[in-house]
């Protein structure tokens, strides 16, 4: 059955706070649910579409692509958030027999695996931030979380005082689905954040704020801000990258890096605050160094290099002249 684009749309509001109630959506994920419900009630209306029917959300998937050119990716996530607000309608006996169930997901292809920062490329970044203002000390610091035990951006965002437990080098992170981790901190990332915490009285509200890291007007330093002033940090620091860097490649960049000094991924999944390994492995992957390694290690290689180290096999000599072949010419 059919139901009307009217009727569809109605309970947009009730869904949303039932999905924060039950489900302890993160904020995060509440405003891209509501993106992508708000961007195919858009389609609807400029379609003129009267019900929601198979397809209009065909329709909807040709618009996305070939309009808004999303990824595959992209565009089952928008059906999944639309696969959800079916479903509760559908308990909710306002609609039965959606079409969204129907509708098969997008095959995604193939995708390069996010690339990691180098070492020197890591250094250049840290260098380039300027740590004599209480700005550059405070980024300084949000960046060193991100990089040092490999926080989400979100999760730096939604730090608080009372998460910090300096004396026993700790910090407690709220996850994804409101799942807590405690870190351990190094001792250079307890200086780091004792460095901060001493220009943090100079913020607005600093004393009513319980937020970690505070913006120039007072509020809890925004994901936004934090992304804005990352590219303007990389760009300072002229680093070339295939790909655009973010502040998840510094979250990247840490998996890689002790995934390079050969640390278990049980250990990573547990840092990252992955719910299963196959989570963790999409980040990591051997650098060029351990590439080359393991090429140097193969049974050909090695035996080509014996034999020349005991001079059985000179490739500094030069070749003997090969006699030059006449060209046959047909008259």
């Amino acid at each position: 059955m059919n139901v009307t684009t009217e009727t569809f749309f109605a309970h947009v509001e009730e869904f949303m706070e039932y999905r924060k109630t039950v489900y302890e959506i993160s904020e995060q994920t509440a405003r891209s649910n509501r993106v992508d419900l708000d961007l195919f009630e858009g389609f609807i209306k400029q379609q003129a579409i009267d019900s929601i029917t198979g397809p209009a959300v065909m329709d909807f998937q040709v618009y996305l692509k070939r309009e808004r050119h999303n990824s595959g990716a992209s565009i089952n996530r928008k059906l999944f958030a639309l696969r959800c607000y079916a479903r509760f309608l559908e308990c909710k006996q306002v609609a039965v027999n959606l079409p969204f169930r129907d509708i098969l997901k997008i095959r995604q292809g193939y995708r390069n695996p996010p690339r990691a920062l180098t070492t020197k490329q890591m250094k250049t970044f840290f260098q380039s931030i300027d740590r004599s203002t209480i700005l550059g000390i405070r980024d300084y610091c949000v960046y060193a979380l991100m990089y040092g035990i490999g926080l989400r951006v979100g999760e730096v965002f939604a730090l608080d005082l009372k998460d910090l437990q300096l004396k026993a080098q700790q910090i407690t992170v709220l996850g994804k689905g409101k799942k807590r981790r405690t870190l351990h901190l190094s001792e250079e990332l307890v200086q780091i954040i004792t460095e901060y915490l001493a220009v943090r009285r100079c913020f607005l509200n600093s004393k009513t704020n319980q937020a970690l890291f505070l913006s120039r007007k007072g509020n809890r330093l925004s994901i936004r801000t934090m992304e804005d002033n990352m590219k303007k940090i990389t760009d300072k620091a002229e680093i070339s990258s295939w790909q655009r860097i973010t502040p998840h490649t510094l979250r990247h960049t840490f998996a890689s890096h002790l995934n390079d000094e050969k640390v278990d991924i049980m250990v990573l999944q547990s840092l990252l605050g992955h719910n299963s390994p196959g989570s963790t492995q999409i980040y990591i992957h051997p650098s060029m160094d351990r590439l080359r390694d393991a090429l140097e290690r193969l049974p050909g290689v090695v035996f080509v290099r014996q034999l020349v180290q005991t001079d059985a096999l000179n490739l500094k000599s030069k070749p003997k002249e090969v006699p030059k072949i006449p060209d046959l010419c047909l008259n």
